[in-house]
This record gives C-alpha cells, structure tokens and sequence, in this order.
C-alpha cells in the first residue's frame, strides 16, 4: 500500500484502508472539529471580522479546540509593549508599543552597536599591551588571563618603574582564584578620519579577540542604553491563544509584584520590573479563552471593561503590598473574547458581558449529536486517527476498530434520546479510545482492534456504573463504604435513608 495518507470525506473512503495510520488529518484545525457546522461556520467568521462567540454546552463538545482553531487562523501579532522607567515618578512606569518594523530597526542598530572583532596583533600595541594581550617584554601575545606571559614568564600587569618585585607579585595574583583579567577592560584611542577630522574609538577585551567600536557603533550603542531601563511585558512572537479557564484575579488583569524595600534605588527592584501582565493583556491580538466562565464571578466586570476600551492598566492587587501605588495606564488588550459555559450556568453570566458578545459576536448553542450519515462516519474514522497521533503512546486502529467506535458513539446518542445519530461527547469517546490503546500496548498489538476496544468499554466505565453493578445501587453502596460514625454524621446518607434502594440511578 501507498505510504500516501487518504483524505476523508465519506465511509466508502475508509473502506479497504488497513488502519487509521492511512488516514489523513486535515492541516486546517476547525475541520478537525466533528460536527458542530454552525460553530466552524461562525469560528471562521470570528477570526476573519474578529468577532467574540459565547459556546454553550456540555463538556468534551469540541469548544476549547474550537478557541484553539480560532487562534490559528488570525494573522500574526503586530506589535510589543513595553514598560519603562519613569525618572520622574518611577511608580507610574512609561509605556511603549512598538510596530514590527520598528523592532526589526532596533534589532539592526543592536546589530550595528555590536562593532567588529579583530585578532589582537591585527590591534595598535600599545591598545594590545594596556588590555592585556601583549607583553612588553618579549611582545608574545596571550591571553588577558594570563597574568605572567607563557613566553618569558615575566608578569604582564603594570606594576610601574622597575619594580623587582613585579614578576613575584604578579605570579601573587595568578594563583588567587577568580582574580579576572589583568589591567583595564577597554582603552579608548582616536585616529584621524580621511577628512582630516577625529573620531574616538573604543577597544574592548572579547575573550580570543578584541572588539573595535566606532564613532557611529557608539553612538548606536549609547541609545540602546538609553532604553536599557525597560522590560518586555509582551513580545512580538508570542502565542496568539491564552487560555484563562480559572484565572484568578492576578492572572486574568495583572499585578506589581511586592518589593520588601519598596523600589529603594539601590536597594530595591525597580517599579517598572516589578508590573506582571494578565492573561487579558497576553491575549492582545490574539483569542482569549474562557471556559466556564460564569465562575468568574465579578471578574466578567473587568473582562467586559477591557473588550469595551481594547486597554486595561495594570497596578498592584494588594493593598499590604509595595506595588500597591504602582500602576501602568492604558495597557493595550485589543483580543477576541471566546467565552464557554454550560446550560445551567448561562443566568450566572453577567447580563452586559453577554450583551457585548452578541453586540460584537454570536452565542452558539453546540451540538451534542451528528446525523449517522456515511459522512459523518468518514468523520468518526479521521477523530479516531486524530485522537491516536495526538495521544502518541498507543497504535493505530484497525477499521474493525473504528466500525466499534462507530457503534457506541451511535448507542451513547441514542441514549439521548438522539435517534440515528453519533454522539459528539467526543472527550468521553476519546478516553474509550485511548483505554484500548492501553490494553493493546500491554498486550504488544501491532493495532487497536474490535476486541480491544469491547475490552475498553468496560474498563472505562464511570465509578457510579460500578458502584450499581457491584452493590445493586447508589445507596447501598454507600451504606457498604462508610463507617456507622460517618453515617451518623452524613447528611447525604441520613436524608436518603428512607429512599428504596432500587429506586435510586435506575
């Protein structure tokens, strides 16, 4: 068989495959996505007109990878922000949002301040003998480290006159450890232009070599050290999805971290090294994703603030902290809120959050079940082989194995109530795939088969399904696994007592 991997679009495509190792997975990550044709439809319109959605449903439908394809299909970040020293009110720190273009000049003046490396004989002398590399006693060159020379063993270091206690005391300080380089680490000259002019030119020790600057790599060099009191807080290549599921209040809008000496100069951090951006300002230009975002709380306020203005500041969270009075205006946040939550949790988000989202997006309703179409099993056969490269521990699936997978998803729908259809629970099919893969790995099976996936499914099952095969029912497993002091004290157990047994999850 050709080593050539087969697009999917139908079942009649899977047919006559070996396994899903011939099965191609599509470059595009939203067709990756079973089911759910309206929320890709709607994902591709978001990340076009950077539109927000609002995906409400139950968990392992598909959302997060959803957020994730979105993310993939907006361009690159374009900018970079940066804080800066303040030398006049250090606690409010500067600003700075640079384009590409102006990162890549500044990337070629660095380049630029960088100088030349030359060997140090191709050096004037006496630049060579003050940065340690010439000895003017038998002019061999060495190494600045060396504080006698290899040659004549007479000491390098300029000790003045004609002490005779020079080769002594330098050997002296060759044998202390760690002493570092003998004499100065860069001597300036100047040397006359053809122009008749002068120009200054600076040369610096670089381990072997020396390094020659310039008039102009100084010039270069002195504005590169007019922004060294500056810190990155988001760079240009970063990565353009941000999952903030959970966040806390510091991580979703940023903080000053604390300073025990308070920014003292001297002393202390400076202010503007302390200021730690969010997850809503890591997301700009890019998708932030929510899940279960009504358990957020008062924290949807910020979020619907910072997608109002598209900037949010940042400043110390904690009043007991030194980084309480620093704070940083109008940090950008221009990013593409994807938002997730159940059913029964949609009243529990903020009324203007979910009016901004369908101001500026959509809510989606995902779906929980496919049609059971040829279609829609050629689907199955590509999440299956998804679901295996992206594990990478457990073989590839024979087609038996995948008609299995079919099988159940087509028996977990009906237990919906969603007749002929497949489930698209698709974390909970995923786990039963990865179960089998297990059993075939301890096995040592070339591939996942029928059997092996039969196996999984009761291996796989959820801990209430074992509690009722093995006791009879909830509550008498209950009864069997707790002390007679944890049942006195158990409200659970003590409000169900009087429940039929084979009344309860039956």
């Amino acid at each position: 068989m050709s080593d050539e991997k087969k697009i999917i679009s139908t079942w009649s495509d899977v047919e006559g495959l070996r396994s899903t190792a011939d099965i191609a997975i599509p470059q595009d990550p939203l067709d990756r996505v079973l089911g759910q044709d309206e929320a890709i439809e709607l994902a591709k319109v978001a990340a076009r007109q950077r539109r927000h959605l609002l995906l409400v449903g139950p968990p392992g439908t598909g959302k997060s990878m959803i957020a994730q394809a979105i993310s993939m299909h907006l361009g690159k970040p374009k900018t970079e922000v940066r804080v800066a020293h303040n030398p006049e009110n250090p606690e409010r720190p500067f600003l700075e949002v640079l384009t590409e273009g102006e990162i890549q000049s500044e990337t070629s003046s660095k380049a630029g301040a960088m100088g030349k490396l030359i060997d140090p004989e191709d050096a004037p002398r006496n630049v060579a003998e003050k940065l340690g590399y010439l000895c003017k006693h038998c002019g061999a060159y060495s190494l600045p480290t060396d504080f006698n020379c290899p040659d004549c063993g007479k000491s390098k270091m300029e000790l003045g006159g004609n002490n005779p206690f020079s080769d002594i005391i330098g050997s002296m300080f060759q044998s202390i450890p760690n002493m570092g380089q003998m004499g100065p680490e860069r001597v300036n000259t100047t040397r006359v232009l053809p122009n008749g002019s002068e120009e200054t030119v600076v040369f610096e020790r670089a381990g072997e070599l020396i390094r020659v600057l310039d008039q102009k790599a100084l010039e270069k060099r002195r504005k590169i050290d007019l922004k060294s009191n500056q810190k990155t807080l988001i760079p240009l290549e970063r990565n353009p999805f941000v999952l903030a599921t959970g966040a806390s209040e510091t991580e979703l809008l940023g903080d000053v971290r604390h300073d025990p000496y308070g920014g003292h100069k001297g002393l202390g951090t400076p202010a503007y090294d302390r200021v730690v951006p969010g997850s809503i300002h890591e997301a700009h230009e890019g998708v932030l994703f929510i899940d279960e975002i009504s358990h957020l709380g008062n924290l949807q306020r910020f979020i619907l603030t910072a997608m109002q203005d598209k900037k949010f500041p940042i400043a110390g969270r904690n009043p007991q902290s030194a980084g309480a009075s620093v704070k940083v205006e109008g940090v950008p946040c221009d990013f593409i809120l994807v938002a997730a939550c159940n059913i029964q949790d949609l009243e529990n988000i903020l009324s203007p959050l979910r009016s901004r989202i369908v101001g500026g997006g959509y809510e989606i309703l995902v779906d929980i079940a496919m049609p059971d179409t040829p279609e829609n099993r050629g689907k199955y056969a590509q999440f299956v082989a998804q679901e295996i490269n992206m594990d990478g521990r457990i073989p590839h699936a024979t087609i038996g194995a995948v008609e299995a997978v079919i099988a159940e998803g087509r028996s977990r729908a009906r237990a919906e109530g969603q007749v002929a259809s497949l489930t698209l629970r698709l974390r909970e099919m995923g786990g039963l795939i990865r179960a089998a893969g297990d059993i075939a790995v301890t096995e040592g099976a070339e591939l996942i088969t029928e059997d092996h996936i039969s196996r999984a499914l009761r291996r796989a099952r959820p801990a209430e399904t074992q509690i009722r095969e093995r006791y009879g029912s909830y509550t008498k497993g209950l009864s069997k696994d707790i002390s007679e002091s944890q049942k006195e004290k158990s409200p659970y157990y003590m409000q169900n007592e009087h429940i039929v047994d084979d009344q309860m999850f039956n």
